[in-house]
């Protein structure tokens, strides 16, 4: 069982603006009309109304909304999963193509009752959206799918705009942080999408406030560049419920351009770094000149 800490009060510049306005609301409809679950809402995501409201996206997360790991962070429900749903990638594709979408992320429940993990349903998720809106770029966000290769291998045939894998925490905090997950298990999932499509942008992300270091996240900044990660997200933890991990400490706005400047001059392409800051935050300013021309022609190619 994990230490139990003295019950941080959150400070006050950390407020989560809500906005319900026409937008929020009407992805909010869609999202219930097409039964699609997205990890904004299941995640208790604290930008749920920036994005849907301010800059009309959303993240999808399909494979069903039930895990079957029980992080400690993670409001995400838990336990057996139900059936797959072989119209998902389909009414996925549809809701981006109503969205007006040019960058989708996509990710999902850990699914470690299926043999591939879920793999060939987020290549089938990201031929779907191709078909439908050829012109929007598609992030992944998957488990470790176990680092099975085969498994990664039939996900990247699929060619993501971006391969996003997160490390959650720093290497000391992940046995009571992640569940199944582990550290070096995630840097070489990274390390192998890159030998397999060097060109595809990978990004990874961790919380703060859960009792690390500044050492220690620097020396994850460390593991993720050697492991060629072009992007990084740093965000503070917010606890879900109070049978989640506790806060440890608040970082300040400072501290997190700190981490961010930090970052950028140990090599990272971009980073994304804040109180709110999460994988699929801003997401669609990640998205590099580059790999927007890869894309194009990867797309004018295939046709």
């Amino acid at each position: 069982m994990s230490e139990r800490h003295d019950y941080v009060r959150k400070p006050e510049w950390l407020k989560i603006r809500l906005n319900m306005n026409q937008d929020f609301r009407g992805i909010k409809d869609l999202v219930r009309t097409e039964r699609l679950h997205t990890v904004c809402e299941e995640a208790k995501c604290p930008n749920i109304h920036e994005c849907w409201a301010d800059r009309k996206t959303a993240t999808f997360m399909i494979l069903g909304d039930i895990c079957t790991r029980a992080c400690r962070f993670c409001a995400v429900k838990t336990g057996r999963p139900t059936e797959l749903d072989l119209r998902e990638p389909e009414r996925v594709a549809d809701s981006v193509l109503k969205m007006k979408l040019r960058h989708v992320v996509v990710t999902a429940v850990a699914r470690d009752d299926l043999s591939d993990g879920g793999a060939s349903v987020f290549a089938e998720t990201i031929r779907a959206i191709r078909r439908k809106v050829p012109y929007c770029t598609i992030e992944v966000l998957p488990s470790d799918l176990k680092g099975d290769d085969a498994s990664i291998q039939t996900l990247m045939d699929a060619k993501p705009d971006i391969f996003d894998h997160n490390v959650e925490t720093v290497r000391r905090l992940t046995r009571s942080v992640r569940a199944i997950a582990k550290y070096d298990r995630s840097l070489a999932v990274l390390k192998r999408v890159k030998e397999l499509s060097p060109n595809t942008p990978t990004k990874s992300s961790i919380m703060v406030g859960l009792g690390e270091t500044r050492e220690e996240i620097l020396q994850t900044m460390d593991d993720l560049l050697d492991n060629k990660v072009d992007i990084m997200v740093i965000g503070q933890y917010l606890q879900p419920t109070r049978k989640h991990l506790d806060v440890v400490r608040y970082y300040s706005p400072e501290e997190f351009e700190e981490l961010r400047q930090i970052a950028l001059q140990k090599g990272f392409r971009h980073c994304e770094a804040g109180p709110l800051a999460r994988s699929s935050y801003h997401a669609d300013e990640q998205v590099s000149e580059e790999s927007r021309q890869l894309h194009d022609a990867r797309m004018a190619s295939e046709n």
